[in-house]
């Protein structure tokens, strides 16, 4: 059965302009793989967070998953996604673990440590790099696709600490808060303190020395460079964005404006040459 593409596309494109202008570098088939693994991948999602999420939303999405690997779809996502796994070696672990980390989402969500968000940005981010790896496929690569799903999920943490304090999750650890002497409090109330910043500028740090490791993978991909590149290009200027903000994002959400997206493109695909 032939996925309805326009479906996923649209499905994609909505969720996710970042990872939708970044899939149309893909060649064509890749480029329908790359939207087969993520619509399966943002359902998840949707699943916790969007209307009617919960545990029994996110029960139907796995029971999803698991027809698509047996071969038996229903849904046009999960056609989408057994259409990819007939191409490529897709690997269930990273779903599994995916699954782990959606377990996380249904919340109350506090971390105790470092290692905790880093593992949690691996099971939401990491596990998407290992997946769209196997459709642009490369030798040697899985660690520097982890570490650059590490860096976009933490991305996304830093761009959302707000809206994710109003859903009862505070991704920042506590050990952490406690160094830099982080007050929940403040954080509720809206008060970007100095030692509020510092916690920022650590974790956005770490966020980059990930995107640095991860683009070391580039080179190996057999397709896709630019596409992986711009994904990789325009999350790294929300971090900027957060940077000119001061971190002020505790009431606001840093974003790239379409131009702004578009503008990146041409550096993308100079990096995929150098990287040739």
């Amino acid at each position: 059965m032939e996925p309805d593409w326009k479906e996923l596309a649209s499905l994609v494109r909505i969720h996710s302009s970042t990872f939708y202008l970044g899939s149309l570098l893909f060649p064509p088939v890749e480029r329908k793989g790359a939207w087969a693994v993520y619509a399966a991948c943002r359902l998840g999602d949707e699943a916790v967070d969007g209307p009617g999420g919960g545990w029994e939303a996110l029960s139907a999405w796995w029971d999803g998953v698991e027809r698509a690997y047996e071969g038996r779809p229903k849904a046009a996502w999960e056609v989408g996604l057994a259409w990819a796994l007939e191409r490529w070696d897709i690997p269930f672990e990273a779903f599994r673990h995916m699954r782990d980390g959606f377990l996380t989402d249904l919340g109350p969500v506090r971390l105790k440590t470092e290692a905790e968000l880093l593992r949690y940005c691996y099971q939401v981010g990491g596990t998407v790099g290992r997946m769209i790896l196997a459709v642009a496929g490369g030798e040697r690569t899985e660690e520097e696709a982890i570490a650059l799903g590490q860096a976009m999920q933490l991305t996304n943490i830093l761009r959302d600490v707000g809206e994710d304090l109003s859903r009862n999750r505070i991704y920042l650890p506590e050990d952490l808060l406690a160094r830099y002497g982080v007050r929940v409090e403040d954080l509720h109330a809206g008060r970007a303190t100095p030692g509020y910043r510092a916690l920022m500028a650590h974790l956005e740090a770490q966020a980059r020395s990930l995107y640095r490791e991860g683009l070391k993978g580039i080179p190996r991909l057999r397709v896709g460079k630019a596409a992986i590149a711009l994904a990789a290009l325009q999350y790294q200027g929300i971090l900027d964005k957060l940077r000119l903000m001061g971190y002020e994002n505790l009431g606001q959400r840093a974003h790239l404006k379409p131009w702004e997206r578009l503008w990146l493109i041409p550096r993308a695909y100079r990096l995929a040459r150098m990287a040739e």
